[in-house]
């Protein structure tokens, strides 16, 4: 009876008496214990916004490299083309050339002659723009007068570089793969271990069980998102143009609808690798199409309607809109619409189709 008493003391009443409270607290004990999980949901995407961050930095533009093919007027054309710094040109044998041309060590080949001919593939950007300043120092090589000297004014905005569009992808993909693989493999796990027998004979009901683990992953989104966002923008200058709260928000909705995911996927599976196949495919089309690393409007537009169907499209949408352009919550109420949706939708057919053995 004294042994018992400070742990009582130490419990408020209201988690005493509350089945839910005892479970949520049960999954975050058991979610510290594991370092390897505490490092893969908060340790991970900072690493990788490092790495990311600082390969795609902000830097001076890369010069345009072209290859002059070797033979007469070859040293000319390089003497034009070497005129502006941001051209780097070498004089190349035919071989060498078309080598250069097929590894992308050129952007495009200029093959000396009156009027001279460019080699170029025009699929690669780099070779339209290498194109168009390789003809530009030309044309003028060859007496074209400029009609007017424009002038420059050169901006570099916070909002529009590559780590700016990057770090929402990396918070919705974080959030996408904690509760896929957080909630889902977890389930499968303990019912393969046959610990999800015990279960049955509690007075615990199932969605109480099942609700658990959602809230859970509420409390560490409390800690996921301030981290990763409060990281990249101290570190990157990632900037916040919208409210924390519409932040929250959108984050809070994706986390349901992700949860309510790894918990439709993790209602029937009897294993861990039936479980981990079906993470796989849930997740594997959206990681790749829904604007995680890339644009997802670089897709064609039949495919247009279905990327935008995509709850992870919805909520790197929303994140962007409100890190990137300070939109407010009305203006992103189709996304919230949808991972509302997502997340009804999946909670109740994991509660209709859940079983414990």
């Amino acid at each position: 009876m004294t042994d018992r008493a400070p742990a009582r003391r130490r419990a408020p009443r209201l988690l005493r008496r509350s089945a839910l409270a005892q479970l949520v607290l049960a999954r975050l004990r058991a979610f510290f214990r594991e370092p390897s999980t505490v490092f893969w949901s908060f340790g991970f995407p900072i690493l990788l916004t490092i790495a990311l961050g600082i390969a795609f930095r902000a830097r001076p533009p890369e010069p345009v490299r072209a290859a002059v093919l070797a033979g007469p007027g070859a040293e000319r054309v390089r003497a034009a083309l070497a005129a502006d710094r941001g051209v780097v040109a070498e004089i190349l044998p035919e071989a060498a050339a078309r080598a250069a041309l097929r590894t992308g060590r050129a952007a495009i080949v200029v093959v000396p002659g009156d009027p001279p001919t460019y080699r170029s593939d025009p699929t690669r950007p780099e070779s339209r723009l290498a194109r168009a300043a390789v003809d530009d120092l030309l044309q003028r090589a060859a007496g074209r007068p400029d009609a007017f000297s424009a002038a420059d004014a050169r901006v570099t905005e916070p909002g529009a570089r590559y780590v700016d569009f990057l770090v929402p992808g990396l918070l919705g993909m974080n959030v996408m793969s904690a509760g896929m693989w957080g909630i889902g493999w977890v389930i499968v796990e303990d019912r393969q271990k046959k610990l999800l027998k015990r279960m049955v004979a509690t007075p615990m009901r199932r969605s109480e069980w099942l609700l658990a683990f959602v809230l859970v992953r509420l409390v560490f989104l409390l800690i996921e998102v301030p981290v990763l966002v409060g990281f990249a923008m101290l570190a990157f200058e990632v900037p916040m143009r919208g409210s924390w709260l519409a932040l929250a928000a959108m984050a809070v909705l994706g986390a349901l609808a992700f949860s309510g995911l790894g918990l439709l996927v993790a209602s029937r599976a009897r294993n861990t690798q039936t479980v981990g196949g079906l993470i796989n495919l849930v997740m594997m089309p959206m990681f790749i199409v829904s604007g995680v690393f890339f644009s997802s409007a670089n897709f064609p537009p039949a495919l247009q309607p279905i990327i935008r169907a995509l709850p992870l499209t919805a909520l790197n949408d929303a994140l962007r809109a409100v890190m990137n352009e300070g939109a407010g919550l009305a203006a992103l109420w189709p996304e919230a619409a949808l991972l509302a949706g997502v997340a009804a939708a999946s909670f109740a057919l994991a509660l209709r189709f859940f079983r414990w053995v």
